[in-house]
């Protein structure tokens, strides 16, 4: 009998080329190890609520009476949800004929959409047009669907930050196109030179790539940095100038833990440019309820905008969601929530503001506590997280371990990062899941165990690494 079309000789070859490291040979590993009884702390990925934080009162409130509608005609469903929940949880019922179990428009709920608008209109000082934003499952998804529509084959290649969140290489593999990598600078705080850009592109022409997107990840992932207004304009020129689409995922956009670069999008900056640059680049932006102090990873909603995009392309991008059928609908909830919270003067506002802020103050402090942290282990550097959930240390690497790792058959930070989780039970991503320089090595691991925690998980790495350091530097300390 021949080869069968699922077997794995004969599986389409874009599929087998796809890698993810969050969720590689290091998870897969700490899921061993935990089904053996060991206690595993998952720092692998961004992953608020199963690392301790608690969901925020007001959307889950709103999100349970809108699940269970018959709540609402009882006469003590004021005893236990607050008014404003209860007048929040209707409203969003009346956007959705048929309620939670039915199928929205494949776009999104157009209340939601124009939820979304507003919220942009405020953030940025210009108005968003609801008919331009697609409610998605995650930003994920969101971000999936546009490359899909731009790589048209091997050819056509994306610029993508280096380090990046290897969603974008696994996508890229998965519609066969080209990475085209460009490299922040580890020792200017991850910054991002344009001129590394310009090298980025005549590298790929040369090798007959058409260069046709570029991806920026503000605040970004794994390594935490914000992006500048001057930035910005730079990367929206440089755009422009080379007639690429702009990719801008802001989904850590609340993750803001330093106050001389606030979040500023790239949209805005672009609207502030002016004409011919502000109708000429095309920019979609990504935006989810995962992330920031909700933290809603599995309730799976996101949004992204598009701004100088043709009427065709928009219809494109409606008939390829339209095969999905619809948009998670709870989610949808959660998104509306989200960019349209409880306001000064509502019975639940002092509390959401009270949860919100609680939660932003103690990642600020885990951020330096995790810095500081791995800037007191031998061989270890780390720069500070300015944004986002991640610490992206560089692990220096005596060549003996190195050597070690050659002979056990292992990239070495990967088998750094497997003797640290052996030793300690913390699981990280080694970052050659993320793209490094030739020679350097990192992990990244988020800042989101408990605050609680932190100094013993820390004092716990530093106890493994140091004792790594003194074991293949063959040199006591």
């Amino acid at each position: 009998m021949g080869m069968k079309a699922l077997d794995h000789e004969s599986l389409n070859e874009n599929v087998k080329k796809v890698q993810y490291a969050v969720r590689g040979e290091l998870y897969l590993r700490a899921s061993e190890l935990q089904k053996e009884g060991k206690k595993i702390i998952f720092t692998n990925v961004g992953n608020p609520h199963a690392l301790g934080q608690r969901p925020l009162t007001f959307p889950r409130q709103v999100v349970a009476l809108c699940q269970a509608p018959f709540l609402l005609d009882d006469p003590n469903v004021g005893l236990l949800f607050p008014a404003d929940a209860i007048a929040s949880a209707k409203r969003y019922l009346s956007m959705t004929p048929g309620g939670l179990g039915a199928y929205s428009d494949s776009r999104g709920l157009p209340g939601i959409r124009k939820e979304v608008a507003e919220f942009i209109e405020r953030r940025d000082g210009y108005s968003s047009d609801p008919e331009l934003i697609f409610l998605t499952d995650g930003a994920s998804k969101g971000v999936m669907q546009i490359l899909n529509c731009i790589i048209r084959g091997q050819g056509d290649g994306v610029l993508v930050p280096v380090p990046q969140y290897p969603l974008y290489s696994a996508t890229i593999s998965l519609c066969g196109g080209s990475l085209v990598p460009y490299y922040l600078d580890e020792s200017a705080n991850w910054g991002l030179d344009v001129n590394n850009l310009r090298e980025s592109v005549a590298q790929a022409r040369f090798n007959g790539i058409t260069v046709r997107a570029m991806v920026i990840i503000n605040p970004g992932n794994p390594t935490g940095q914000c992006l500048s207004e001057a930035n910005l304009r730079e990367i929206l020129n440089f755009c422009h100038q080379e007639n690429l689409v702009l990719l801008g995922d802001e989904v850590y956009q609340q993750n803001i833990y330093q106050d001389e670069r606030p979040f500023i999008s790239a949209r805005k900056v672009l609207m502030d440019m002016g004409q011919p640059i502000s109708k000429e680049v095309q920019l979609v932006s990504f935006h989810t309820v995962s992330k920031g102090y909700w933290g809603e990873c599995g309730q799976r909603g996101g949004y992204f905008e598009m701004t100088n995009i043709p009427p065709q392309t928009v219809d494109e991008i409606y008939k390829i969601s339209s095969i999905s059928l619809s948009p998670n609908v709870p989610a949808q909830i959660f998104m509306g929530l989200m960019v349209n919270p409880p306001k000064p003067g509502d019975i639940s506002y002092e509390q959401y503001v009270r949860e919100s802020k609680g939660i932003l103050e103690s990642l600020r402090r885990r951020a330096r506590i995790m810095t500081d942290g791995f800037n007191s282990c031998k061989n270890v550097v780390c720069n500070f997280t300015e944004g986002a959930m991640y610490s992206f240390p560089q692990i220096r690497l005596p060549p003996k371990a190195i050597e070690a790792a050659k002979d056990a058959g292992k990239v070495p930070d990967i088998f750094y990062c497997l003797k640290l989780l052996e030793a300690t039970g913390i699981s990280t991503v080694p970052g050659s899941g993320f793209g490094q320089k030739e020679g350097v090595f990192h992990l990244r691991t988020t800042i989101l165990p408990a605050e609680e925690d932190m100094p013993e998980i820390m004092s716990s790495f530093k106890k493994f690494n140091d004792e790594f350091m003194e074991q293949y530097e063959g040199v006591k300390m």
